[in-house]
This record gives C-alpha cells, sequence and structure tokens, in this order.
C-alpha cells in the first residue's frame, strides 16, 4: 500500500467510525424520545443541513427495538470526535429527563 493509497484508508476508517457516532447519538435521541435535528442545532445552530445526521436517522430503530444506550456511551463517542459543544446539550437533557422521572 503506497503513502496515497494509506492516508485514504485512514480517512475512510474515520468516516465509519463517525457515522457510527452520530448513529449512536441518533438512536440514544429516539431511546428518550429526543429530536436529534433539534440538539444538534442546539449545539451547532451554523450547521441547519447535517446529511450525515439525516442518513443516521434512516438507520435508526423504535426505542422499542433498540438496545439501550447508556448515557456514558453516547458522552463517550461524542467526546471521542471532539463534540464538546454537543456532549453539553446532550448532558442538559440528560438532566432534564432525570429530574422529570422523579
Amino acid at each position: 500500500m503506497n503513502k496515497k493509497e494509506m492516508e485514504q484508508a485512514i480517512i475512510q476508517n474515520y468516516q465509519k467510525e463517525e457515522n457510527m457516532m452520530i448513529l449512536v447519538f441518533a438512536q440514544w435521541c429516539i431511546n428518550h424520545d429526543l429530536d436529534p435535528f433539534s440538539l444538534y442545532m442546539k449545539a451547532y445552530p451554523d450547521q441547519a443541513n447535517n446529511p450525515a445526521l439525516a442518513h443516521a436517522l434512516e438507520l435508526t430503530v423504535s426505542k422499542e427495538e433498540a438496545g439501550d444506550i447508556s448515557n456514558d456511551t453516547v458522552l463517550g463517542v461524542l467526546a471521542m470526535f471532539g463534540n464538546d459543544d454537543l456532549a453539553f446539550v446532550v448532558s442538559e437533557e440528560m438532566e432534564k429527563l432525570k429530574k422529570d422521572r422523579y
């Protein structure tokens, strides 16, 4: 594998992992009756059109079909990709959900 092919493989791997992070976020939102686009817009108001999030939503399943995604998991994958603003918004929603339960 030459240098160009190696760089391309690394980029493709990163993009696949990034798409998985977006899917985890979207499914976590669905599991908690939250709108992923609304949360994303709170974090990144200048990025109204996010094709990757739209694609991830096509891959989500109903919360009844989905497995549990822990709060730590969603925050962990967001942090791994430097989505600190989105992680902050998600944390705020987690607090609201916790208060609603009590």
